[in-house]
Formats: C-alpha cells, sequence, structure tokens
C-alpha cells in the first residue's frame, strides 16, 4: 500500500470511540501507527510521535498524516487543492449526524458525477476520510450501497476499496461486521497484515488490481507507457496506460511517458498531441515525457558495439528470403561474416547508400531456438523518410526490438508492463538486455483488451482512414479514445470497465455490452430528457378540448436530479405522434399523454393502405395514468420545433473474432450509419456539442452538431445502452 514512513507513532483513543479515518488514512498514507484504547470514555483521540510530541483531536491527526505522506498530491497539488481538502476534511463529519446522512450522500453523489476522485486526479486524504466516516456509519450506508439511488457515490467507494482493500479488513475488526468491501460478483484480497494487525486470509480475485510485482520495492518502481506516435489511442492502449499508472502510484514510484518514434515512415506531431490530449482525458500525469528518438546516438553506439563484439551482423538477404530462412531455421550467408565486412556494410547504412539500403543488422541469437523471435531479429534499418522530430540526420533507425529494451534500462525503468500478445518476445526482450550488458528490467505481463467485432490493429484502422470509410481516427465507430468519446461513452465507464477486468493475464473475447451498461448507469441518473417524434409518417392528434390558446409550463428535464435544469414544455390543441403510436391505438381507448396527463381517443383515420394518418380525441386529465397501458411521448404543433438528424452506428466488420490470417476487408460490414429524420422539443436548441440526453422512449443520444441555423438539423448519435443487438449488418436495418 502507501510508503512506509520513518516518523511512527501511536495513537491512543477512547475504547468506544476509533477514530477509523485516522486509522485509515495512515493505512493509505503509509505510516505505521500502532493503537491502544487506554483513554477515558469521551476523550479526544492523542498521537504520541517517536520524538516526545504529542497531537490532538482527530481533525488534527488527520491533516498530520495527510501532511507526512508520500503519496503523490495527498494532501493536494498546490495551495488551491489543499484548500479543497481542507473544505472536504471540514464537511465529512456530516456524515455522523443522522439528520444530514442522506443530504451528504445526494451532495457528493451529485458532486462525484464526472469525478474519479473529490479533489483533482489523485485519491487523497479527502477521499480517505469521506470514505472512512460512510464505512462506519454501518448499515446505514450499506443499505444505499445496495441500491441505486446514490449510483457514483457507490462507485467512488468501492473503486477505493479496490485500490486498497486493507481498508476493508480494518472495517471489519473494529466494527464488528463483516465488510469485504466490493460489489456482488467480485472479492477482496488483501495483505497478510494491515498496519500489525491480522487480516484476513487472502482471496483469489479475477478482476482484481491486488497483485505484486516481482522484486518491486516502495519507492522504487518505474513503470513507462511506450505509444507508438502513428495513430490515435485506442480502448486496449487505455488499459495500458491506466495499469502502468496504477502500479507506479502503488509502490509509490514513477512513471514514464515515452513515445517510441522509431518508425518516420507512419509517425507525426498530430499523433503526439492526440495521444496527450487522451492521456489527459484518462486523468494519466506521468512523472516525466520522453522520446526514443532522444536515443538515437546511444543506440547507434549500440548497434556498432554488439557489431564489434560478434553479437550483429549486417544482412542484406531481400525480406521474403529472410522470413523464409526464419521460418525454416536456416543461417543467413551473412551470418558468420567477419566483423570488418559487417562494419562496412553498417558505414554504407548509415550514410543511407543504394548499397546500405539494401542491407539490415540483425541480432546473432540463435537460429535454432524453437522461439521464432529469437531467430536473428532485426535490429535497424534504413529509412530515407524525414523523422518528425530531427529530420533527414539519420538515415538509419532502430526496430522496437532493439530500442526499447535499452532505454527501458536506460531511463530506469523497473517493471516493463506490456499486454500478453508479446509474450513470446519476452525471451528475446532479456537475451537483448544481456548481450547489451545493460541493467536488467522485470516483464510483467497482463492481458490485452479484445472485443468483439472490433479491430484494434492500428494498420487496419489506418486502412480505414485512407480510404474514406470513416471520419477520422475520431470516428465514432472506432475503438479510440476519442472516437468512443464521441459516441458518447463517458471516461469514468471507461475506468470503471478497464478496473473491473483487473491486471489479468486471461485472454478474453470482450463484449461491448458491459461496458455500454456501466455507462448508461452513469448517464441516466443525470443526463436531461427532451422529446422527438420522428418526421416519417408522423400523425396529429386532435384535442377537442385542448387549448384554445396554446401555453408553455416549466418543467424538469429530469425528475429525480434537479441538476439537469428545467425546460419549457409548449402545450396545444393539436399535437404530434409517432406513426408507431397512432398505429397502436385504439378507437376509444385511454392514453397518456406525458408530462400532461390522459386522453381518449374518439377516432383513428387511415388511408387505403391501412397507414393511420390521423386522430382525434379529448383530455381526461382527471383519469390515473397508472390505469393506461401506453404512455405516449407527443410534440405540440407549433414552428419552434426543431429539425433533428439521429445518427445509428454499426459494427464496421460483420466477423465476431477476426483471426490473424483473416482477410477483414472480406468482411467489412456494408453499411455502419444510417440517418433517421425527425423532430425535436425546442428547448434542444441549447444543446452544445458533445452534451449528452435521452430522447423519451427512443434512447440515449450525444449531440455531435448543436443548432447552428433553423435550416441545418440538429446531429444526435445515438449511444448504445448495453441492451442485446442484432449482429452487425441487421441492426441497422432492423432498427429502420
Amino acid at each position: 500500500m502507501g510508503r512506509k514512513l520513518k516518523s511512527d507513532a501511536t495513537l491512543t483513543y477512547a475504547a468506544d470511540a476509533f477514530p477509523l479515518h485516522v486509522v485509515a488514512a495512515a493505512l493509505v498514507g503509509g505510516m505505521s501507527i500502532s493503537t491502544e484504547p487506554s483513554l477515558p470514555p469521551a476523550s479526544i483521540p492523542v498521537l504520541l510521535l517517536s520524538s516526545g510530541e504529542e497531537l490532538q483531536g482527530a481533525g488534527t491527526l488527520v491533516r498530520y498524516v495527510g501532511r507526512v505522506s508520500s503519496l503523490p498530491n495527498f494532501y493536494g497539488a498546490d495551495a488551491l487543492t489543499a484548500s479543497q481538502i481542507d473544505e472536504w476534511l471540514e464537511y465529512a463529519p456530516k456524515v455522523s449526524l443522522g439528520a444530514e446522512f442522506e443530504s451528504v450522500c445526494k451532495y457528493t453523489d451529485s458532486y462525484l458525477t464526472f469525478r474519479t476522485f473529490l479533489v483533482g486526479y489523485d485519491i487523497s486524504i479527502a477521499d480517505v476520510t469521506l470514505w472512512a466516516h460512510l464505512a462506519a456509519s454501518g448499515q446505514r450506508w450499506e443499505s444505499f450501497r445496495k441500491s441505486s439511488k446514490f449510483i457514483n457515490l457507490v462507485r467512488w467507494y468501492n473503486c477505493i476499496l479496490a485500490q486498497y482493500p486493507d481498508l476493508g479488513n480494518l472495517v471489519s475488526r473494529y466494527t464488528g461486521r463483516r465488510s469485504t468491501g466490493l460489489p456482488e460478483g467480485a472479492k477482496s484480497a488483501s495483505s497478510a497484515k494491515t498496519n500489525g494487525l491480522a487480516a484476513d486470509k487472502k482471496e483469489k480475485v479475477e478482476g482484481s488490481f491486488d497483485v505484486d510485482l516481482p522484486g518491486a520495492e516502495i519507492g522504487k518502481v518505474c513503470t513507462r507507457f511506450p505509444p507508438e506516435p502513428s495513430g490515435y489511442l485506442h480502448i486496449g492502449h487505455a488499459k495500458a496506460a491506466l495499469l502502468n499508472q496504477y502500479f507506479a502510484q502503488k509502490y509509490q514510484g514513477r512513471l514514464i511517458i515515452r513515445f517510441d518514434d522509431t518508425n518516420p515512415s507512419k509517425e507525426k506531431d498530430e499523433y503526439i498531441e492526440s495521444i496527450l490530449l487522451d492521456l489527459e482525458t484518462l486523468g494519466v500525469k506521468g512523472d516525466a515525457i520522453t522520446y526514443t528518438s532522444d536515443y538515437f546516438p546511444q543506440l547507434m553506439e549500440m548497434a556498432e558495439k554488439l557489431i564489434q563484439e560478434d553479437k550483429a551482423y549486417v544482412d542484406d538477404t531481400d525480406r521474403e528470403q529472410m522470413q523464409k530462412e526464419r521460418g525454416d531455421r536456416i543461417e543467413s550467408k551473412c551470418r558468420n561474416q567477419s566483423v570488418a565486412e559487417n562494419m562496412a556494410l553498417w558505414k554504407e547504412m548509415v550514410d543511407g547508400t543504394e548499397r546500405g539500403k539494401q542491407c539490415c543488422v540483425r541480432g546473432k541469437l540463435d537460429m535454432s531456438s524453437d522461439n521464432a523471435t529469437l531467430r536473428d531479429p532485426v535490429y535497424y534499418r534504413c529509412n530515407p523518410a524525414p523523422h518528425h522530430r530531427v529530420g533527414t540526420k539519420y538515415k538509419v533507425y532502430p526496430t522496437y526490438d532493439f530500442a526499447c529494451p535499452y532505454v527501458d534500462s536506460i531511463e530506469g525503468v523497473t517493471h516493463a508492463l506490456r499486454s500478453s500478445e508479446y509474450h513470446d518476445r519476452n525471451e528475446q526482450y532479456y537475451r537483448v538486455l544481456k548481450d547489451m550488458q545493460v541493467r536488467p528490467v522485470h516483464i510483467w505481463d497482463f492481458s490485452r483488451l479484445n472485443f468483439v467485432y472490433t479491430l484494434l490493429s492500428k494498420r487496419k484502422l489506418q486502412w480505414f482512414v485512407d480510404t474514406g470509410r470513416v471520419e477520422g481516427w475520431d470516428d465514432p465507430r472506432f475503438p479510440t479514445v476519442q472516437g468512443i468519446k464521441r459516441r458518447g461513452l463517458t471516461v469514468e465507464a471507461l475506468k470503471q470497465f478497464i478496473l473491473s477486468q483487473g491486471a489479468s493475464k486471461n485472454l478474453n473475447l470482450m463484449e461491448w455490452d458491459k461496458l455500454w451498461t456501466i455507462n448508461k448507469k452513469l448517464i441516466d441518473p443525470i443526463c436531461p430528457r427532451h422529446t422527438a417524434v420522428f418526421t416519417d409518417g408522423k400523425v396529429i392528434l386532435n384535442l377537442s378540448n385542448g387549448p384554445d390558446e396554446p401555453f408553455v409550463r416549466v418543467i424538469a428535464r429530469h425528475k429525480k436530479f434537479d441538476g439537469a435544469g428545467k425546460k419549457a414544455t409548449t402545450f396545444t390543441k393539436r399535437v404530434w405522434l409517432d406513426q408507431v403510436d397512432g398505429a397502436a391505438v385504439s378507437e376509444g381507448e385511454e392514453v397518456t399523454l406525458m408530462d400532461w396527463g390522459n386522453a381518449i381517443i374518439h377516432k383513428v383515420e387511415k388511408d387505403e393502405n391501412g397507414v393511420v394518418v390521423g386522430l382525434s380525441g379529448a383530455l381526461h386529465l382527471e383519469g390515473s395514468v397508472k390505469s393506461t397501458k401506453l404512455k405516449l411521448t407527443w410534440l405540440p404543433e407549433t414552428d419552434e420545433l426543431l429539425p433533428l438528424t439521429l445518427v445509428d452506428l454499426d459494427y464496421l466488420i460483420t466477423k465476431k473474432k477476426l483471426e490473424e490470417d483473416d482477410d477483414f476487408v472480406s468482411v467489412l460490414n456494408p453499411n455502419t450509419r444510417s440517418e433517421t429524420l425527425a423532430l425535436g422539443d425546442s428547448n434542444l436548441r441549447n444543446v452544445k456539442r458533445g452534451e449528452i440526453l435521452q430522447l423519451e422512449r427512443k434512447g440515449y443520444y450525444i449531440c455531435e452538431t448543436p443548432l447552428i441555423r433553423s435550416t441545418r438539423p440538429i446531429v444526435l448519435i445515438s449511444i448504445p445502452d448495453g441492451r442485446q443487438r442484432p449482429p452487425p449488418g441487421e441492426f441497422l436495418v432492423k432498427q429502420h
């Protein structure tokens, strides 16, 4: 957990008033304390420091623990965030006041809607203090955790407990109740000891981050996230970035963001900017940003060193022949060239001559190995393309297999976390480090996120961009961070989903439904409600006793969330209904017009084809809405309605799992986007780009194009809600 500090102390308190929030803060903050329930009843807690000085009062003790902790930003990153933390420390004890318990929960739940932590982007003493006060409240809080009343607060509470599972044992020991602390279906795992207190037996956890890195020492761990700037970050990269940050923080270490820019043909500054933007969006902050290109001189020196030591050689075998020889375990004709011959050809490569362009540098590893990655991998290639950072200074560039282990070592990386697709290359990585005679690095594998009907290969995604089948790397059909955000996925839902996967090494083909279900639980309690009617086939309902003059009533945009604001609804004698609703009603039936009241349908008019073209009826506002079968959305017949284009999207491919040798072009989905015209209520004129809303009885949408002028429709993209839907290729057909 936290880093053990030298300033050990003894906490004394009254036996009937254990200061749970103080001990929890010490546990998370890494301060080693012993506890003694030796004070008389009603006494305030006292902390006896190793220096002999004393501090008194729970508030003072919590602030002291926050200040001495070595956790990043545990008491704020600056004066502003420290002051915000102070506000929460003063507010948290209100949980203990029975009359204010629910109001505190309600306020905090709303506050956490789009936040991971109470202050900033890191866990702070404020989070731990409020968490402990909730935990100490006992059954009252547990009953809320099992309900859906405060979903953001519960999500925050569970995330803290997933990160610091020893807190559950602490609560269990001192409240006399079992507190596994995780939602139903998950399990907690804790270390064998919690600040000297015996903890419960460990449990194996699927989807847990409670794993230990090999050889990790508190304060000495360094991880790195090394994206290649050849495209935008996708959801798989997001997992890697968050996982690297998690372990760096867990061990009080460092995280390096390193751009692996060794292929000038594919890399652009645009991609670097987008990656940095996405990392900021994910709340991933590195302690340093570096580039592999920073080390080009040292890498070239290392290549020359290996050539001179006969651990590498220059090969002019053409690529296809080389691949065949590697597959057949046949040594290259160049493998036993002299060092002098290799150095001469290396100089040709460095100078970028025609002869040099025919060559590459290969490591002399083990051509007979069962592990194909050891069969003399390529270390350097010629590439005349200008590099986005160093221009035309170099004509040769290192491969990932050569550069990554070297830069990991010299940058001080202790643990190289990478997805299990690289597992076969681990042996190669260690061998390269050994030949280079540089500091060793631990590799730790985690499972790659694989999704159904989804391509994560940047090369294949680039094909869609280049051929114009998508709008760009941020297309809402893409699995990129920017793409799924544009589709309506919240960053918090993405984080929760990745957290639920944990650090498991098990390979799974994931359904998107789970991710969208999490997203729905986050957006449904807060997103405003609006009304729309499809343009095609819309029908008028004429209300004989409706208002002769239209009137306006201001109502809530969300009946259960005041923060969604208000909207003005116009009531008229004639209202628009969807064709499907007009066809569903019968003459003499009583229906409910949502946000108005009941009406009785007297007449249903149909054309010669049986299509409903008009309805007439009368309001029956004294009728009970509980007695009606149909609850209908409607719009007033006014010229203030706004044109909408509702966009539905489908998967880009029709095969659930694409194998390595599959031709993805052969399984393209021919129809991945459809548009439906509609009319929307006048309140939609204020909706901004990126705002999420619900169209009553139609689903959730994110605004792609807001109102610019009355003749141009507002564009809303449909957000999946996690419900099962037809296979790709059939979905849009069945929808429309």
